[in-house]
């Protein structure tokens, strides 16, 4: 995989940075309110979303090579994604239960 060099203007600097914090924020609120079956399928969305920006700039556009830089934001959402697949089956267990004690 070559690795191409593209000038980055203030404009995409600043937008992935509005996106960076845009998706901090829906995060740490899912980890306030865990139980928000809304917030947790957005939080997770996010880190579906970040995945697959990421391989795609390494592997259709050619833009990135696999270097530490983009390595880690692969490894995190990858790990993030599955740990919160796993949390979601004990949210809809949970939920089963719930409905269960009103009636």
């Amino acid at each position: 995989i070559c690795s191409l060099l593209y000038a980055v203007n203030g404009l995409q600097a600043r937008t992935f940075g509005v996106w960076t914090l845009l998706s901090s924020v829906i995060r740490c609120l899912c980890a306030i309110d865990i139980r928000n079956r809304t917030l947790y399928h957005i939080t997770l969305f996010t880190f579906f979303l970040a995945l697959a920006h990421f391989l795609s700039e390494v592997f259709i556009y050619h833009t990135a090579a696999l270097t530490i830089g983009v390595m880690a934001p692969l490894m995190v959402a990858s790990f993030s994604i599955m740990g919160m697949l796993i949390g979601l089956q004990y949210l809809e267990v949970e939920a089963l239960s719930q409905n269960k004690k009103k009636n």
